[in-house]
Order: structure tokens, then C-alpha cells, then sequence
């Protein structure tokens, strides 16, 4: 019996091979970059030549390797964020939704505090006062974006907590943690993973915006975000150096966008409905 339930479509298959692509260039950048990071090897906003592909930007770099090393830092960035924010709120959700009332209400009141702040005013309050490096820019989106994943986490896991299993596990004697990681996440992960494609792209696009309001990755790292801002004067002289970077963010936000779709539908489909002898 094959079972096509857990075959892609046409457009995960598309999405897929787009992901797929960029993690090769961020993987091995140094390789296919023609030139280096923050090298300037001509004019300043020099169009496309059979040297200079995508043309330079505002300083003379060659616009194709600066896309090239963004991949790296940009998809690398948003990446560390969404598993770091994943790891506190699954953690915290499922500690709130079997701990007890207290420790419920102690966390849920925190979330519920700093999500009355909106997202981007915060980040920014942040980063203006204690900077922009990486280590920051990483820790400020993951606590934030970790509150979301908290109220999934705990919603979830609130309608596992009471099936009978969880209760026989109690019986057993056997301990928080165990009835946490071993009885209730592996029950709940089929949620969380299309959670964690969309808030990747959440994190991915915050990342991005954050740069490009000049407080995300700092120069002279290549980041998309930042690329936008620093070519945007070129657009009114009609050049196309904000678009390639721009080109880049709107590429894998749809590949992710298209492979999670699918892991959505295919989860909300009925286990027999796809079947065939």
C-alpha cells in the first residue's frame, strides 16, 4: 500500500528547492563569492559588467558576493533566533501548562506583559540602549519571539496534559521532566514545526527590517536588510542595486512560505484520505 499523504506538492517541491539553494550559498559562500565580503573592487554603483554581475554599491563592493555572504548572515541569524526562541518558549509553555496554577499564572502574566509592548518598539528600545551586536540582536528577538511560541506551547500542551497517558505517567511516580519532554513534547511537535517555519520567516523579515532601520547587523557584515538601506539612494538615480538584496529576502521568505503550507495542510488532512492500494 503507498500512501501519498506525505508526498510534497508541486509548489513545496519549488519552495523546498529555493530553501535548499540559499542554505548551499550561505554554506559555502567563501567559495562562491567572486570577491570578499567587504572588498570594494570598483566604482561606486557601477552597473552590471561581465566583472561585476549585479553591479557595486555605495562604496564600490561587488553587489553579487555582498548577497552571497548576506545569505550566510541574514538566514544564519534568523535561524539561531527562532531554535533559541523555540527553546525557551517550549520550555516555559509546557513547564506553565503542567506545573501548577502558581507557576502558570507567574508566567502567563510575564508573557502577557511584554506582549502588550509592541514587538519592534521594543527591539528597538533595546538595541538603543545596550547596542546592536550579534549576541544582542540574537537574545533581544528570541525572548521576544519566545512569548509567541509560549502561548502555542501552552495551548497545546494543556489539551495533552489531561489524556490518560499523561495521568498513568503521574501514577508511575514518574517526574516534571519526564512527563514534560518524554510524555506530553513528542505529542505536541507536530504544531510546533509548522510554528517554527513561520515564525522563522517572522524572525527572517524582523531581522532584515531591524537592519535596515540600522539597528540589526551592524557593517561590515553583509546583511540583506542593511543592503537595501545603504543602496536605497541609488534608486533615484535608476540603478538596481537595492533591489538584488531585496530580490533575495522576498525569494526566501516565499520558499519557506511554500514548504510550510504544505507541512500545514498535510498535517490538518485525515490519515486516511490520501491512501491508495
Amino acid at each position: 500500500m503507498i500512501n501519498r499523504r506525505y508526498w510534497p506538492t508541486v509548489t513545496a517541491w519549488i519552495g523546498a528547492a529555493i530553501v535548499a539553494a540559499f542554505i548551499v550559498i550561505a554554506i559555502f559562500a567563501p567559495w562562491i563569492a567572486p570577491f570578499g565580503e567587504s572588498q570594494s573592487v570598483g566604482e561606486t554603483w557601477q552597473p552590471s559588467t561581465n566583472t561585476y554581475w549585479l553591479g557595486t554599491d555605495n562604496i564600490g563592493r561587488d553587489i553579487l558576493s555582498r548577497v552571497i555572504y548576506g545569505a550566510r548572515t541574514t538566514i544564519g541569524v534568523a535561524l539561531v533566533t527562532t531554535v533559541l526562541s523555540f527553546m525557551i518558549g517550549i520550555t516555559t509553555g509546557l513547564l506553565a501548562a503542567v506545573g501548577g496554577p502558581a507557576i502558570d499564572q507567574v508566567l502567563s502574566r510575564l508573557v502577557d506583559v511584554i506582549l502588550s509592548i509592541p514587538l519592534l518598539i521594543f527591539a528597538l528600545i533595546i538595541l538603543s540602549m545596550m547596542g546592536s551586536s550579534l549576541i544582542t540582536l540574537v537574545l533581544t528577538i528570541a525572548v521576544l519571539d519566545s512569548t509567541r511560541v509560549f502561548r502555542l506551547a501552552r495551548s497545546v500542551a494543556q489539551n495533552i496534559v489531561v489524556l490518560e497517558y499523561v495521568e498513568a505517567a503521574r501514577l508511575r511516580g514518574e517526574g516534571l521532566p519526564w512527563i514534560i519532554f518524554r510524555e506530553i513534547l513528542p505529542n505536541a511537535l507536530p504544531p510546533m514545526i509548522s510554528e517554527f517555519g513561520l515564525r522563522f520567516c517572522f524572525n527572517f523579515l524582523f531581522v532584515a527590517g531591524l537592519s535596515f532601520l540600522g539597528l540589526g547587523i551592524q557593517p561590515p557584515l553583509a546583511d540583506w536588510g542593511g543592503m537595501v538601506r545603504e543602496n536605497g539612494g541609488a534608486v533615484f538615480g535608476g540603478k538596481a542595486a537595492p533591489l538584488w538584496p531585496a530580490l533575495a529576502i522576498a525569494l526566501m521568505t516565499v520558499g519557506v512560505n511554500l514548504v510550510v503550507d504544505w507541512i500545514l495542510s498535510m498535517n490538518a488532512r485525515p490519515s486516511g484520505a490520501s491512501a491508495e492500494m
